[in-house]
């Protein structure tokens, strides 16, 4: 995937990762680039200072993510690269309301549903055409204190394998992007206020700014790169994992308290 020339759609892409990617796809030459955001002034913000097309609704309505896919085609003709990237951290343990759940669970999975749905007729007809879905290294491993945004994250990189699986020799490459601790407010705010999931992140690995996430996504999607990891050491930790998962689940739990003293 060479992102000169591409039409690009983004979506969370009024901020974070989301208006990094934007900001990177537009200096990388892409022919246009689609900001959308539940937040209309943020996706105009991003939009305006790029050259790009403003789109605001919520991708967790399927409806509205046709329409959006449907406007997009009939002002460029095609989509090169979906980028399904709206995300959420909840703060929620078990014993908290359904309400979190269900809402990550519709930004963290089915969004990407609904895009996929959306999008990859257009693409199967051309024979070819790029999904990116950002997941995190939560859907690898794990998120200290936010059960659902663990849960739903590991739902995100099932479905892109899948997606990779069914579609991916029929000309439609897919990734997904699985960044640990970012510079954004999704891990900063609670950093903030002492969270200690959010500690055990910031204690895992680097904590990265968004622009350098997009240079690994340029990069992971330049080499076709199913698993895209801006932090290196997340691939060492889910081999680690995958090989010993007592001692795995262990180690993890005296990281997660040292970061609770």
């Amino acid at each position: 995937m060479d992102i000169a020339d591409k039409i690009i759609v983004v979506t969370g892409g009024g901020s974070g990762i989301g208006a990094a990617l934007c900001r990177r796809f537009a200096a990388d030459g892409a022919a246009a680039v689609v900001v959308v955001d539940l937040h209309a002034d943020a996706a105009a913000a991003v939009a305006d200072g790029i050259g790009g097309v403003a789109e605001a609704l919520d991708v967790c309505d399927a409806a509205a993510v046709a329409s959006l896919v449907e406007r997009t085609l009939e002002r460029f003709g095609r989509i090169d690269l979906f980028c399904s990237n709206a995300g959420m951290a909840t703060g929620v343990e078990l014993d908290d309301p359904d309400d979190m759940w269900h809402k990550a669970y519709d930004l963290h999975v089915m969004s990407h549903v609904y895009a996929s749905r959306a999008v990859l007729p257009g693409m199967l007809e051309r024979g070819s055409g790029y999904l990116l879905n950002t997941a995190s290294a939560a859907g690898l491993l794990t998120s200290p204190g936010d059960a659902p945004y663990s849960v739903t994250k590991h739902g995100a990189v099932a479905l892109a394998e899948w997606l990779a699986v069914t579609y991916g020799g029929r000309g439609i490459g897919v990734s997904v992007l699985c960044p640990m601790g970012v510079a954004t407010p999704l891990l900063m705010d609670p950093l903030a206020v002492g969270n200690a999931g959010a500690q055990a992140v910031a204690d895992s690995g680097p904590i990265l700014a968004p622009e350098q996430v997009a240079e690994a996504v340029v990069a992971g999607l330049a080499a076709q790169r199913f698993l895209i990891l801006p932090h290196p050491e997340v691939g060492t930790y889910w081999a680690q994992k995958a090989a010993d998962p007592e001692r795995w689940l262990a180690g993890l739990r005296r990281l997660v308290a040292r970061s609770s003293t």
